[in-house]
């Protein structure tokens, strides 16, 4: 009890305790705790203070606590024992592993960047090894690239593998079928970042760590609406990952939950630098908002949009997904929704090392939460200069 006390005076209070502050009072409780563990403040085998004295430090309900420790537990992170209280997840397992990171489109796809630092940084990773692939291809080479990695790592007898499955490829469904296969045979587990290797609503017997990205489309789609506008476009590219599907079905959601019946051509799919390809959809569609697939399709697509005379946020109200680090510096800045990538990377090294201990385990989605990041090309600025003039 002493130790616990001591370990709630070294977390609080917390950095914000402004009741205007966006963050729920459970987001903050679990944002502040999942900080505390990834630096090592809180150690491995450390008892986390009580629900009640929690409740105190953060001015929380024991509800909201438990929901934030809860949250904790299905990460891999703490372990709660009946009479023991909460624990941070121990490492009593060998040291000195090697694991290697099977991320062809590493280069191109900027969150994975900071998965893979997230993955070093947190102390569940010392004193174990990561195997860098090479990240330098182009998007259509990635294929053959990806294969060699894996015959790579299958030689050198790697503990595991962390696998981003190919995308924006042709050819990607039957390349990533050929790499879960090999890993397989070879008996290497893998854990899978951001999604799944097989199409919807096929799953792969193995670890999943993400984000729920149906959801991710929901928030990023009621925001638009709520801030007015009504002929919303999906835009995305083709042969993009199934988390991209996943976002479209929460866009979908989103309208109905609204009330809106699209009499226009929703969801596009196709490059967002082809002017004409971009120039047509706005022709077609006359939309007040797009919901894009990620950051990098949105800052490509907003580059055309201004180059074809189109205002943002005036004329089109747009957001991305991702909240990648140039998101703030595009012309226009991007609201968007947050990943944490670090947290992702430290919860798969934590949800790998759990899967070599106890291969018995189910297989498990893992769903580290998302946020919403309000910046000026969703146009909420604008509602409120209205509302402002209205008051005066």
């Amino acid at each position: 009890m002493r130790k616990s006390r001591k370990l709630a005076s070294k977390l609080g209070p917390p950095p914000d305790s402004d009741p205007a502050n966006q963050q729920s009072k459970h987001r903050r409780v679990f944002d502040h705790l999942l900080a505390s563990i990834q630096s090592g403040e809180l150690k491995p085998g450390d008892r986390l203070p009580s629900e009640a004295e929690l409740g105190k430090l953060f001015n929380s309900s024991r509800i909201t606590v438990a929901k934030a420790v809860h949250d904790l537990q299905r990460m891999g992170l703490v372990t709660r024992r009946p009479g023991a209280g909460t624990h941070v997840m121990t490492e009593d397992r060998p040291t000195g592993r090697t694991f290697g990171l099977l991320i062809p489109q590493l280069g191109l796809t900027e969150i994975f960047e900071p998965i893979c630092h997230g993955m070093m940084r947190t102390h569940f990773a010392r004193p174990d090894a990561l195997l860098w692939g090479n990240s330098s291809v182009s998007a259509q080479d990635s294929t053959k690239a990806a294969e060699q990695m894996v015959q790579s790592f299958i030689s050198q007898k790697v503990a595991g593998v962390f696998f981003a499955p190919l995308e924006l490829t042709s050819d990607k469904d039957a390349a990533n079928r050929r790499i879960g296969r090999a890993l397989d045979r070879a008996q290497i587990p893998f854990v899978l970042l951001d999604r799944c290797y097989l199409p919807y609503p096929e799953r792969s017997p193995h670890d999943l760590v993400g984000v729920d990205n149906r959801r991710a489309g929901y928030i990023a789609t009621s925001h638009l609406l709520e801030l007015g506008a009504r002929r919303l476009v999906f835009f995305g590219e083709e042969f993009a990952a199934n988390t991209v599907d996943a976002r479209i079905t929460g866009f979908h959601e989103s309208l109905r939950f609204h009330g809106i019946k699209p009499s226009w051509e929703p969801t596009w799919r196709g490059s967002p630098q082809d002017e004409a390809f971009v120039h047509r959809m706005v022709n077609e569609t006359r939309p007040d908002g797009i919901v894009c697939a990620n950051d990098l399709t949105a800052a490509r697509l907003m580059q055309v949009l201004i180059g074809l005379g189109i205002r943002i946020p005036e004329d089109i109200r747009i957001i991305g997904m991702d909240d990648v680090r140039y998101a703030s510096l595009l012309p226009v800045p991007l609201t968007t929704i947050h990943q944490d990538c670090a947290g992702i990377g430290a919860v798969a090294m934590a949800t790998m090392l759990e899967r070599l201990e106890h291969p018995e385990l189910p297989i498990r989605d893992i769903m580290v939460p998302v946020r919403l990041v309000v910046r000026r090309s969703c146009g909420a600025h604008l509602q409120q200069k209205q509302s402002h003039s209205e008051s005066k």
